[in-house]
């Protein structure tokens, strides 16, 4: 087949395939203050600055001639297509959002449990210690030690209280977990 009677995309199909969710089907995208303000900043500055200097860039190199080996309007228009794609997927995660923040605690009596937003320290069977705090799926941090609340640690960890040992299964086997403290406290996550 002549190439003159092709889509112009054909060749980036693949780039349209959304990404899937880390979240389970049907539930909230809980997420905290600073997360969500950082995704809600991502997506205005996409909107209103970015996608339009890409569409003027890309009209531009159109109104230039041969589109075949023009540069500037092939990586446009993919870079056009990556923007759109990622502000479909933060127009999604944002509609399914559900802010939590983890300094407005319910009850005073569940203050020593772990729900969204708690920092534990735990320490495992071998001794050590370690502080994680759970946060949203697009809140993750490993170097802060910020998990997802859909990570096999954080669902083990998710209602119990200072001093409960919790079973983990990790690909390496069963650990025990010791649950040394239970805070909630700011997170840096914007």
């Amino acid at each position: 087949m002549n190439k003159a009677f092709t889509r112009e995309d054909d060749n980036d199909l693949d780039d349209e395939v959304e990404e899937s969710s880390p979240l389970p089907a049907g539930s909230r995208n809980y997420m905290t203050p600073g997360g969500f303000a950082r995704l809600k900043g991502e997506l205005n500055a996409l909107v209103e600055k970015e996608r339009p200097e890409v569409v003027a860039t890309v009209a531009w190199a159109a109104g230039n001639g041969d589109r075949s080996e023009n540069g500037d309007y092939i990586y446009g228009k993919k870079r056009l297509r990556e923007i759109d794609r990622r502000i479909r997927l933060l127009i999604k995660r944002l509609d399914h959002a559900e802010v939590v923040d983890p300094l407005t605690r319910r009850d005073a009596d569940n203050a020593d449990q772990i729900f969204f937003g708690a920092t534990a320290r735990v320490r495992d069977s071998r001794g050590e210690e370690r502080v994680v705090s759970i946060v949203g799926v697009d809140e993750i941090d490993t170097a802060r030690g910020y998990i997802s609340w859909v990570s096999p640690m954080a669902k083990a960890l998710i209602k119990a209280r200072e001093g409960d040992i919790v079973t983990l299964k990790t690909p390496g086997g069963i650990e025990d977990l010791e649950v040394l403290e239970v805070r909630y406290q700011p997170l840096a996550t914007g």
